[in-house]
């Protein structure tokens, strides 16, 4: 009976730091040798960081990849390698190097390119076409990369090549759907070609996506064998048993089984983190208006940063209750974070006094509703400046799906943690948070705040459902019409009103252009408004 120790690097590689992530490589590596691993594996794209984008365009940033590669391999010695990185000779892969001995032994190149939903594989990169094998301490393992084990063929011709157990590498995102699809597809490789299989993935935010690490193993017989820790950094140990095709997964964390709302948090919360973090910047702020969808972002924001980075800034105007003024200040001070009260009602009256001669004769409307939200944004601009802490948006996906958000007002920010969360689900994050971890006051987000209709506050006694559906109803069309990509009359056929309906669907529609302007923010459902739903600003399609 042959026994192989593996060690998987479940850990976060960011885009384009060569030399700090073939550090971060050599330094696991001696972990992994000190423990006895026979083989320790890295993420899809270990040096250049997933996805590099037009990074792969320069010569010279492949050229350092390569650079690294093979220094790599000349420090590698006791145990063996595999490491993710671009691959250049004349044209550009996507690929994974075994080191061994001090060289690189040999190199896979990934055959199955993506080019769906965020992925972007085939204007980088060409296929390779076969599936590479190798004999580590006597066992013959199959290389894979990513898109490789959702396809048939590439785990079929391992297994032909005398493959007993598969060793794929990913930069899989993470979306609400995911866990599902992965364990379906190994499950169905490993019953198909009767190879173990040792799932690695990425973990880190990257701009619009995150990675959630759920490492997996799954035995010859497709079963589950064990599953990681998701959206965190760890070296995980395991043992392949060849004589019967199963894994032994040493000392992982016991997995129980998580409410959906869990996993959502702790993604937006790592999303957060690494975007502020990788891109430099001390710490954050917002506009803590005393609704639900602020309250939100202040609680994901101080548990991803602590409240010494946060900001929150209330700017009350005359049409701001008390009950918002209440709700900001008490999570705030509950929080603990820096908090500030700056009344708009100064500005924007100058605003008002300096626009008059152009507005007149014209009765009052959006224009004066949008100029509060516009005054607000400029303060919270100059805030961020003068602070040198990045403005978050706290709109939700909902608002952005049809455009009740307002262009470089509340939607001023560089980044949006809830551009991707329906309104019906923020309440569900929310009441998780309260109910996950209270605190002395008994919550974390007050209950009034939670309780409370939702409302923009530009006007007297304004609702959102003065100018929007319930949201129940506005997001069951909306994730039909968006993720699900149905016509208005299929949605119509399954019980929804056909005006509320196309109503719903022209709003969509129309306002393309906002979207296209708006910050970017964690993908954490399975269609995302920015890279990975590019719709036309200009088109005759309704």
């Amino acid at each position: 009976m042959a026994v192989l120790r593996l060690a998987l690097a479940q850990y976060d590689f960011p885009v384009g730091a060569v030399a700090a992530n073939a550090s971060k490589v050599r330094q696991l590596t001696a972990q992994a040798r000190a423990g006895g691993a026979a083989l320790v594996a890295f993420p899809e794209l270990t040096l250049s960081g997933y996805p590099p984008e037009d990074l792969l365009l320069r010569p010279s940033f492949l050229a350092a990849c390569d650079s690294e590669l093979k220094a790599l391999a000349a420090d590698t010695h006791g145990v063996v390698a595999l490491v993710g990185h671009p691959h250049s000779e004349g044209e550009v892969y996507n690929a994974a190097s075994l080191l061994r001995d001090g060289r690189i032994e040999l190199t896979a190149h990934k055959q199955a390119l993506p080019n769906y939903g965020v992925f972007d594989d085939k204007r980088y990169f060409r296929p390779g076409h076969a599936s590479a094998v190798t004999v580590i301490d006597g066992i013959c393992v199959g290389l894979l990369i990513c898109e490789d084990i959702w396809q048939a063929e590439p785990a079929a011709a391992a297994a032909a090549a005398g493959a007993e157990w598969l060793m794929v590498i990913n930069a899989s995102p993470w979306d609400d759907a995911k866990q599902a699809g992965r364990e379906a597809a190994l499950k169905l490789r490993a019953q198909e070609t009767g190879c173990a299989i040792a799932y690695l993935n990425l973990v880190g935010g990257q701009d619009e996506v995150v990675y959630d690490g759920g490492t997996l193993l799954v035995n010859g017989d497709g079963s589950i064998a064990a599953r990681a820790p998701t959206f965190t950094d760890t070296l995980l140990w395991a043992s392949f048993d060849s004589a019967n095709r199963t894994w032994q997964a040493e000392n992982w964390p016991e997995m129980s089984a998580a409410p959906a709302e869990a996993t959502l948090y702790a993604a937006l919360v790592r999303g957060i983190r690494d975007y502020i973090d990788k891109n430099g910047f001390g710490g954050v702020l917002l506009g803590l208006s005393g609704g639900i969808d602020s309250a939100l972002t202040l609680a994901l924001a101080v548990d991803a940063l602590g409240p010494d980075r946060v900001t929150a800034v209330m700017m009350p105007s005359r049409y701001t209750s008390q009950l918002s003024l209440d709700g900001a200040r008490e999570q705030a001070e509950h929080l603990g974070v820096d908090y500030h009260v700056i009344s708009i009602e100064q500005t924007y009256q100058s605003f008002i006094d300096a626009l008059t001669p152009a507005f007149a004769g014209k009765p009052a409307d959006t224009s004066e509703e949008n100029l509060q939200s516009r005054t607000r944004g400029v303060m919270l601009m100059a805030l961020s400046n003068k602070h040198g802490r990045l403005l978050l948006a706290t709109g939700n996906k909902s608002e952005m799906a049809v455009g009740y958000a307002t262009l470089y007002g509340d939607m001023c920010g560089a980044y949006a943690p809830l551009k991707d969360v329906y309104k019906t689900v923020v309440y569900k994050l929310s009441l998780w948070r309260n109910e996950a971890g209270q605190g002395d006051a008994g919550w974390v987000i007050p209950p009034a705040v939670i309780e409370r209709p939702p409302s923009a506050e530009l006007r007297d006694n304004q609702t959102d459902q003065d100018s929007l559906p319930p949201y129940d109803e506005l997001d069951a069309i909306l994730a039909r019409f968006i993720e699900g990509e149905q016509s208005q009359a299929e949605i119509v056929a399954q019980g929804f009103q056909a005006d509320t309906v196309r109503r719903v669907v022209r709003l969509v529609l129309l306002n393309e252009f906002k979207r296209r302007q708006s910050a970017p923010g964690p993908r954490v459902t399975t269609r995302a408004f920015g890279r990975e739903r590019r719709y036309p600003i200009t088109s005759g399609w309704r």
